[in-house]
């Protein structure tokens, strides 16, 4: 990664259109290396585009990003092995086992198929079980376990976490909020967009609000205090 002054990431004026609309109008952020962040709004108020941005999923219309000081849009290459992002959507491969897509992951990366690890990140998920079961038998929060171990054989700089709590009982909350922590803890950071804000309460340090295309600080003690009033639909 970079030198250590750099901030796990810094965006200035990012601004993204979809046809006439701009979900995004000039967002400013920086997050320090070290953080978990809350990432708050409304629905439709573009978080999800935000965190596309910063996976180099989707590129800005307008505007600079940095991660780990290497450019969003020109190194993405490079940043992309840093990026690490739990999405609304899986990715999952239904006719394959949970150790398959688990195993077809570190393939894709460039990586050797290594049982013991793959056994492992299963096992930290609760999904030791269920290692030779077709994914299309699984529920909506197994595959979010899924997707999670995914993550743990590889654990990213920098992890988006989109929704993460959707789907998840107590025990998945807790190890969601337990990943978050220990990338921060290495020196990465998290940015956690979310509806409840409560259940990041034990890691989150901080929290912003995306409103009118543009993120604004707030205090993360009354993002928890009312979570209603930032993140209800509208």
């Amino acid at each position: 990664m970079s030198a250590p002054h750099e901030p796990a990431l810094a965006l200035e004026g990012i601004a993204r259109r979809f046809g006439r609309r701009w979900v995004l109008r000039g967002v400013d952020f920086t997050v320090a290396r070290g953080s978990v962040v809350a990432l708050c709004g409304r629905n439709g108020s573009g978080k999800t585009t935000l965190l596309r941005i910063i996976s180099t999923a989707l590129t800005a219309t307008r505007g600079t990003g940095r991660a780990f000081g290497l450019d969003l849009a020109r190194d993405r290459g490079a940043v992309r092995p840093l990026v690490g992002m739990l999405a609304h959507h899986a990715g999952l491969y239904d006719d394959l086992t949970a150790s398959e897509n688990l195993a077809f992951s570190l393939r894709m990366n460039g990586e050797r198929t290594e049982p013991a690890r793959v056994a492992q990140a299963l096992e930290e998920t609760g999904l030791r079980h269920d290692a030779n079961e077709s994914v299309r038998g699984f529920s909506a929060g197994m595959r979010r376990r899924l997707a999670l171990a995914r993550l743990l054989l590889r654990p990213p700089a920098l992890l988006l976490l989109d929704e993460p709590y959707a789907s998840f009982d107590m025990d998945g909350i807790t190890l969601v909020n337990a990943f978050a922590a220990r990338i921060a803890q290495k020196g990465g950071a998290v940015l956690v967009a979310t509806h409840d804000v409560a259940r990041g309460a034990a890691v989150l340090q901080r929290a912003v609000l995306l409103e009118s295309g543009r993120l604004v600080p707030m205090d993360l003690a009354a993002a928890l205090a009312a979570p209603a009033a930032i993140n209800g639909d509208g």
